[in-house]
């Protein structure tokens, strides 16, 4: 497969351009040379092919071609709300999250977060994480970049969550497995659900406090399992995405 490589801006059929820094130096590391085909995407959905032109220390001249229209994406639009685990566990799952095809993540603080960062380191932590997500899509042929948005409280993310079918990852004894909760496909106030969004809550190390389920449940959310084994705070959403992932291809296989 070609080296795939992100750009800001939407380049122009036939223009000749220089590689942004990051991505020049990304050429680079990657040895391209001169006649060499890469692929280049804006994260909007389309893929624009490309051939090197000239190569230097400082710099990546390439030759736009016609751009490509191209779709591999989930079928539904993922939102991965999740309380941020600690350490580097963080980077690990934007990155997976990426490769398994989440539309948006949305990182959140609650009562038991082990991680409490400043507004400051907040903001600075979301921008790393938002290109670590870049890289992934790069690497996985995505031609869409799941969007990392700010980091907020549980509390205040509540109320404005996304209109969808909401999961709560819960260890309660009546939460019900994922195919289960959507195949009830109605919300708290019994309209249907719209079957192109799916919005996925878990806590922290420790889970979230009773008050905090109560909330989320409050809001629409459907307590969902599993299993019976307690995974890590950064395995479950990601398990339960990859579930996501095959229910979906396999609802239009049918």
């Amino acid at each position: 497969m070609s080296l795939r490589l992100h750009v800001e801006a939407a380049p122009h059929e036939g223009t000749e351009l220089d590689l942004p820094p990051g991505a020049s130096r990304h050429a680079q590391v990657r040895r391209v040379q001169p006649g060499h085909a890469l692929v280049l995407f804006d994260g909007g959905g389309q893929e624009w092919p490309a051939e090197v032109l000239t190569v230097s220390r400082s710099s990546v001249r390439v030759r736009v071609k016609a751009p490509l229209q191209v779709d591999r994406e989930l079928s539904c639009q993922v939102t991965l709300a999740l309380v941020m685990p600690a350490n580097d566990r963080m980077d690990a799952l934007v990155e997976k999250a990426t490769e398994l095809g989440v539309t948006r993540i949305q990182p959140l603080l609650s009562e038991r977060s082990v991680l409490r960062p400043t507004a400051e380191r907040a903001e600075r932590r979301r921008t790393h994480w938002q290109a670590i997500a870049v890289a992934a899509a790069e690497q996985c042929a995505r031609a869409r970049v799941p969007q990392v948005e700010a980091v907020r409280t549980l509390v205040e993310w509540l109320p404005a969550a996304p209109d969808g079918a909401r999961l709560l990852l819960s260890l309660q004894a009546e939460a019900r497995p994922p195919a289960a909760c959507l195949a009830a496909n109605t919300s708290s106030n019994g309209s249907t659900i719209s079957a192109t969004d799916i919005v996925t809550l878990s806590g922290p190390e420790g889970g979230f406090t009773a008050d905090e389920e109560s909330a989320a449940l409050a809001h629409g959310f459907m307590a969902t399992t599993l299993g019976p084994r307690v995974l890590r705070a950064d395995t479950a959403p990601l398990a339960l995405l990859a579930w996501l992932g095959l229910a979906l291809s396999a609802r239009q296989t049918k």
